[in-house]
């Protein structure tokens, strides 16, 4: 079943299948961390329906976005949100595989990725391909994400990922491997008693040495309620001028 929603009164609409790609929190988190501009030239890498995308041009229209997912049923999906947003000078999408993209070496000045969290071996597998490969490292791992976003970044263009606290260190040598360099970390916890559940690393191409670990993301007040900073990502209330 399909479902249509608004990302807030009178904004963009995104679409989302029960069997492809649900929407979830680590997508909008992943929104709100890059420092957008107008005129950015972005890419999201393993972008499934485009909500990724759609969020990134809510918050900053003057952006452009390339969406690459493999899986052409998800694709079919975002191209009819661009439609019914009106978005085709804005939001397009290629049906390929990231690692051996046609697109240009250099051209983007921000690529985004919220990618399999898993590798494989690491847990029972879901039995559809949609789920499985959001979820696990069964078409791509996480050093050929690493590898496609630093071919398609420019020099100084920056790389924004979520990712698992367990996989830091993974991510961080895959980063460095790949000539990314690790400039920006933010944990993000359910309550501010509680460990990171997610992680948001900001890398770098061309970047020197020296990592900023932020002020961690806390999702939830203490009686439960979501906090602040959560309803802004969710565009529940306005941001702080």
């Amino acid at each position: 079943m399909e479902h249509w929603e608004y990302l807030k009164p009178g904004g963009l609409r995104f679409v989302w299948a029960d069997e492809v790609f649900r929407p979830g929190t680590d997508t909008f988190l992943l929104s709100a961390f890059p420092r957008l501009r107008a005129g950015m030239r972005v890419c999201d890498l393993g972008c499934g329906t485009g909500l990724l995308g759609l969020i990134l041009l809510q918050r900053e229209a003057g952006i452009t976005v390339t969406g690459v997912e493999i899986q052409a049923e998800a694709v079919r999906l975002g191209e009819r949100a661009v439609l019914e947003n009106g978005l085709e000078r804005r939001l397009c999408f290629r049906v390929e595989d990231l690692r051996t993209t046609g697109l240009d070496a250099g051209s983007f000045d921000l690529v985004v990725c919220n990618p399999p969290y898993y590798p494989l071996g690491a847990g029972e597998l879901a039995e559809d391909l949609g789920r499985r490969a959001a979820r696990a490292e069964v078409q791509c791992t996480l050093e050929d994400v690493l590898r496609a976003a630093a071919r398609l970044l420019r020099w100084g263009g920056s790389f924004c990922v979520v990712h698992k606290p367990e996989r830091l260190t993974d991510l961080l040598c895959a980063a460095r491997g790949a000539a990314l360099e690790p400039k920006r970390l933010r944990f993000v916890a359910s309550l501010a008693e509680n460990g990171p559940s997610l992680l948001l690393l900001e890398c770098r191409r061309g970047g020197k040495p020296g990592l900023t670990v932020e002020a961690p993301l806390i999702l939830h007040n203490p009686d439960g309620s979501p906090s602040p900073e959560v309803n802004r990502i969710y565009f529940r209330q306005e941001e702080p001028s």
